[in-house]
């Protein structure tokens, strides 16, 4: 019984096709690096976008879903 599952892997690995890689090993994870780092930028570009314009006062009504910024002064209340 052993004997046959000593065939059976010897057939396994005879059966085993080795391939090449088109690149060599070292390419890849340069590209992955160099995706990577592109993605960074892009994050970094746009992680200053929240101060382009000024601030505004919050709308005293929590519940509202979308505040109108046009409210002839009953978000400023005080």
């Amino acid at each position: 019984m052993l004997n046959f599952y000593a065939d059976a892997a010897v057939l396994a690995g005879e059966a085993a096709v080795h391939h090449e890689l088109p690149l060599p090993a070292i390419v890849y994870p340069l590209i992955v690096g160099g995706f990577l780092l592109l993605l960074m930028i892009v994050t970094a570009s746009f992680s200053n976008l929240g101060h382009r314009h000024e601030a505004t006062r919050e709308h005293l009504d929590p519940h509202k879903q979308h505040p109108n910024k046009h409210d002839h002064g009953e978000a400023t209340r005080r």
